[in-house]
């Protein structure tokens, strides 16, 4: 998962908003802040606290009624205490700082807590081809059972997934046929640097920094989307439900830092849009776990935090209202949820702001699936072994699904395979941003390493495609599966088509492949190279256990099952 202080919607880093003063004070920096609305008898009062920002002297950037969260921009001196103190915000924090000159060197991506190489190519045990010709290398569609479901349900074009993630490359010849562009939305746009000047998503490639709607600058978003639904047009690779539509609600960083405001905006914009199934591989950034009240944070980061988790809140609640069923991977901190590793890495923008914390389980979130209404699912390797990154625990899973283990079949000739991970899309603009694909379209040495591979349709266009792992790729198989229960169990509903996302997530529960806790229920992971911090142990039964969950989802038995 690339999960992933910016708490809102960025603004393009081309000079500071003018303030008054003297010839003998320059301007103070301009910062942006996030102001969350206070709740009252007939809503958010968003009027009442947009006249509270320019009170205290600052200017609405954007606002969102359905949440109440606003992001206002002014000079940092004071602002955020003048605004707090206002009866109708909620909370406010500091988001960072613009107009900041960058200091020289590359963009530095969201670090990936997931493995980076992705090994080496080995031998598979055999598997029939699929419908499309590299559908043989996908262990996770057998898996879950798409090839079979596919035969009854591959999917209705009237259902709508919206990838919320970091874009979706709409020109791939896999992802083309079921791109919906014009129900796609940017939420984002572009970080030239953080408030300490260090670069961020690197240089605007568009004017007004924001990117097109069928733009993906970090190949994350696209890969997910091709395991969900990659046509089965006869190239390439199919997804899981590969008739059905996708859109892009880019709420991600070409570097893969997800915000608040962009994610909020994402998520209420879904529910009004009408999309049936959201997928969420990410967690909001910059606090792995965000914590009302820890000892170790500044009161000023405290209060951040509570507005980060009542914003959350308020758009998971509005997005199911609307009839969204939310999917969210697990996170893979290899850390049983329900007692929470010490958080080591938060807050993670703006750069060296991190600092220890212990994490009260309590009281502590980590956001969007700590928060109400998701479907969390945990990864897991070919043969089924939780991979070692995966979080589990009964308190957050749900269900279960591949989302690859490179170091599974450990004394087989298959181990440190990249065969053990997800194929899928892979967008050629953050292939070529990174060095893995020339400007030509060829792939590049460094390309080869992490096994890029580049395939061409009848028509002459190239599709890209790359091996990863994470529960980031294990979410968008049970997305899959989300989008074909919708398509086989859904109704019309006042004009358009869908299904209730309770009603969704029983059947997904229900109809899951049971997997019992192993024996020994401990898992140590120290022969495939892993410290003690990995060491997993099991609870529950083969009808709900902490690895699995409610089990691995079943596109067949899903598409299958009687209403």
């Amino acid at each position: 998962m690339n999960r992933s202080l910016a708490l809102a919607l960025a603004v393009p880093l081309l000079g500071a908003i003018a303030v008054p003063a003297t010839s003998a004070q320059p301007p103070l920096p301009v910062s942006e802040f996030s102001v969350l609305a206070r709740e009252g008898a007939g809503g958010y009062d968003v009027a009442a606290a947009e006249k509270a920002i320019r009170a205290a002297g600052g200017t609405v950037v954007t606002s969102n009624a359905a949440a109440g969260l606003i992001t206002a921009a002014a000079p940092a001196g004071g602002f955020l205490e003048r605004v707090s103190g206002d009866r109708a915000v909620f909370g406010a924090a500091k988001a960072k700082s613009i107009g900041t000159v960058p200091k020289s060197g590359k963009a530095v991506p969201k670090p990936d807590v997931v493995e980076a190489d992705p090994g080496r190519a080995a031998p598979r045990p055999g598997s029939s081809a699929g419908l499309d010709p590299l559908d043989d290398r996908l262990w996770g569609l057998k898996s879950v059972r798409s090839d079979l479901a596919r035969t009854v349900q591959p999917g209705d074009r009237r259902v709508k997934v919206g990838v919320i993630d970091s874009g979706i490359d709409g020109t791939h010849p896999d992802l083309a046929p079921n791109f919906d562009r014009a129900a796609s939305r940017n939420f984002t746009k572009d970080i030239v640097a953080d408030g300490n000047g260090v670069p961020v998503d690197g240089p605007c490639e568009y004017r007004g920094c924001v990117d097109p709607v069928d733009v993906d600058g970090n190949g994350h978003g696209t890969h997910l989307a091709g395991t969900i639904a990659a046509a089965a047009n006869g190239f390439g690779v199919s997804g899981v439900a590969p008739n059905v539509t996708l859109v892009n609600l880019r709420a991600a960083q070409d570097s893969g830092f997800y915000f608040l405001q962009p994610t909020v905006d994402a998520l209420t914009y879904a529910g009004d849009a009408g999309i049936d199934v959201v997928n969420m591989s990410f967690y909001i950034d910059p606090w792995l776990f965000n914590c009302p009240a820890n000892p170790a944070d500044s009161p000023a980061e405290q209060a951040e935090q509570r507005t980060v988790i009542e914003a959350t809140k308020r758009a998971l609640n509005y997005a199911h209202r609307k009839g969204v069923t939310i999917v969210v991977a697990l996170g893979n901190q290899h850390s049983d949820l329900a007692a929470p590793q010490p958080d080591a890495t938060s807050p993670d923008f703006p750069s060296n702001s991190a600092h220890p914390r212990t994490v009260d389980n309590a009281t502590c979130l980590t956001l969007p699936l700590e928060g109400p209404h998701t479907i969390g699912v945990a990864g897991f390797g070919p043969s089924q072994a939780k991979a070692d990154y995966s979080n589990y625990g009964v308190e957050q899973i749900s269900v279960s699904a591949p989302g690859g283990y490179k170091r599974d079949y450990f004394g087989t000739p298959w181990y440190d395979s990249r065969d053990n991970e997800i194929l899928s899309t892979y967008a050629r603009s953050a292939g070529v941003a990174a060095g893995y694909i020339d400007t030509a379209g060829n792939i590049t040495p460094a390309g080869a390493a992490v096994g890029i591979r580049k395939e061409t349709a009848a028509d002459g266009r190239a599709g890209y495609f790359r091996w990863l792992q994470g529960t980031s790729m294990a979410a968008p198989h049970a997305a899959g599966v989300a989008a074909l229960i919708v398509s086989q169990h859904g109704r019309p509903t006042g004009g358009g088509f869908g299904l209730n996302p309770d009603v969704v997530q029983r059947i997904l529960e229900e109809t899951a492949s049971k997997i019992a806790c192993p024996v020994p229920r401990t898992v140590d992971y120290s022969k495939e190279g892993r410290d003690a911090s990995y060491t997993a142990t099991c609870e529950g039964d083969a009808a709900f256990n902490g690895f699995y969950g409610h089990g691995a989802v079943d596109a067949w038995s899903a598409v299958t099952r009687r209403p």
